[in-house]
């Protein structure tokens, strides 16, 4: 498959609601537009491709966006994935891009990431807004990791297109302070099902 073009968005916070930043918090997505070779088939076509093309776009993106934050492996907080689909293709197009392999070859690449990164696939035309929806690489109820960012890229997915999007950031929300339950907590609350 050949990529038409990538997109890389880099964002640093350094204060955020008067309260300074230190380190900053910098965020990187990027993406790749590239044609769906199943856009205008049968729903029931096997998407095996796009499953395979996922894992050398997962690891060559991973690595253009540490080059890009100037950040190793072990200084990142969080990841995340999405597709958008052109609406020439399906939804299940997207969900192949994201969900079988294109986080294993995420983690192979940062040698990280034991928690699921979050994901979702959409299908719109160009221009049509993503969230990345990032969380914790290591720790499940690092809830400060848990963050988004909006991204869009003007011309695309045309009609048979896809873009995959792929997000790591260096630290947790800014002026994070929200705690809530740890696993413990939860799997206490979970047992206690077992008992009503």
């Amino acid at each position: 498959m050949t990529i038409r073009k990538t997109v890389t968005f880099v964002e640093e916070i350094n204060s955020e609601y008067g309260a300074p930043v230190s380190p900053p918090l910098r965020r990187v997505a990027i993406a790749a537009v590239f044609e769906n070779p199943l856009a205008g088939k049968a729903a029931g076509a096997d998407l095996k491709p796009l499953i395979d093309y996922s894992v050398g776009l997962g690891s060559s993106l991973t690595k253009a966006a540490l080059a890009t934050l100037g950040a190793s492996p072990a200084q990142l907080r969080a990841y995340s994935k999405a597709a958008l689909v052109g609406i020439g293709g399906d939804l299940e197009h997207g969900a192949a891009m994201i969900h079988p392999r294109l986080g294993m070859a995420m983690r192979g690449a940062i040698k990280r990431g034991r928690v699921i990164i979050p994901g979702h696939a959409k299908v719109g035309p160009p221009g049509t807004p993503v969230d990345l929806i990032y969380g914790p690489l290591d720790e499940g109820w690092d809830l400060d990791a848990f963050d988004s960012t909006p991204v869009l890229i003007h011309d695309a997915p045309r009609p048979h297109e896809i873009v995959l999007w792929i997000g790591y950031a260096t630290g947790p929300r800014v002026n994070a302070r929200c705690k809530g339950p740890d696993q413990k907590e939860v799997d206490a609350l979970v047992a206690s099902f077992a008992n009503s």
